[in-house]
């Protein structure tokens, strides 16, 4: 081979990187102009007020639309719509009304209205007051009697009216149960109740050849057990304290020696009868006091050693004082 043939190289160049085109350009500023428009989004809906909402919300709202809804089971529903707001133009395309206000929005909106009509019907008010003389100062004068406090003495009479109230609901369903109760015929006249300036009292005596306890003892007999049992039931009604006091009538008594007389028989009288009331539900620290008084307080004046002198006397203390004949509640 000559020295002066020069050989031929092939020279392949592969290239390693390059320039691929500008389509990615276009998608990243698609998503950076979203992105702008969300953020733009979530600044509107934090720094606009309601009415600005709704500002909006009316100004993206269709204005060529139809009010009629006429289709079988819907929109259209694949029926022609009527002739009654089909259409307002050739070029307009037919549509329906979507409310775009928030419930809330339109719930604001029917505040103000009623607020608006309340504010119109006072100052009608206002106007007919002063056109008819003093009715609008009467008006306010009653306003102001009605807001204002009562006095202490006011209340005082309204807590007496309702204790004596109490009182004469007891009284009534304690005579009920006397008259509509089988087991306590013929035992009425045994009781007696009456208001005193203490309280209600409710007096169970001995009449008629009678008694509510065997002579000379502190045991009582069984229907004096069931009248009690129906006195508790009216105390436990109501949330009053009460006294048990028991007398006896002027005529001496002596057992056991000189030790035993009327006041130890009297005293021992209430307090079994205490006992008994606290068997049928009264608590014990509803009882105030318990006491014998033997024939000092006789139910019958001019004859103390009459047998209805003999008695169990129990008080439903008052809680309200005792007020003056002159108020109401002292004449009732």
């Amino acid at each position: 081979m000559s020295d002066d043939v020069r050989p031929i190289i092939v020279k392949k160049i592969i290239q390693g990187g390059g320039h691929h085109g500008g389509a990615w350009k276009v998608a990243y500023a698609d998503f950076v102009t979203a992105m702008m428009a969300f953020f733009l989004l979530l600044w509107l809906l934090n720094v606009t007020t309601d009415e600005q909402k709704m500002g909006i919300a009316d100004y993206f709202a269709p204005t060529s639309v139809s009010r009629s809804q006429s289709g079988s089971g819907g929109i259209l529903g694949g029926k022609t719509m009527s002739d009654e707001g089909a259409k307002i133009g050739d070029a307009a395309s037919p549509t329906i009304i979507i409310e775009l206000t928030p419930p809330r929005i339109r719930e604001q909106g029917k505040v103000e209205e009623a607020a608006k009509e309340e504010n119109l019907e006072a100052s009608r008010d206002g106007v007919d007051g002063q056109e008819n003389g003093t009715k609008g100062e009467e008006r306010q004068k009653q306003t102001e009697a009605e807001k204002k406090e009562p006095t202490e003495a006011e209340l005082l009479e309204k807590m007496a009216a309702r204790e004596q109230r109490d009182f004469e609901r007891a009284e009534a369903k304690l005579r009920a149960a006397m008259e509509d109760l089988p087991e306590l015929e013929g035992l009425q006249k045994h009781l007696i109740i009456d208001n005193t300036q203490e309280g209600l009292r409710i007096q169970i005596i001995d009449q008629d050849g009678r008694s509510m306890f065997p002579s000379g003892s502190a045991a009582m007999h069984e229907h004096t057990e069931k009248i009690l049992q129906q006195v508790a039931r009216v105390i436990l009604e109501t949330s009053n304290n009460i006294s048990i006091t028991g007398h006896t009538d002027s005529v001496p008594f002596r057992s056991g020696g000189d030790s035993y007389g009327n006041w130890e028989l009297s005293s021992d009288r209430a307090n079994a009868s205490r006992r008994s009331l606290m068997t049928y539900g009264i608590a014990s620290s509803r009882i105030s006091r318990v006491s014998g008084l033997a024939e000092t307080e006789p139910l019958i004046q001019e004859d103390p050693a009459n047998p209805t002198n003999r008695r169990i006397a129990i008080v439903l203390l008052r809680q309200a004082p005792v007020l003056p004949p002159g108020s109401s509640a002292g004449q009732n």
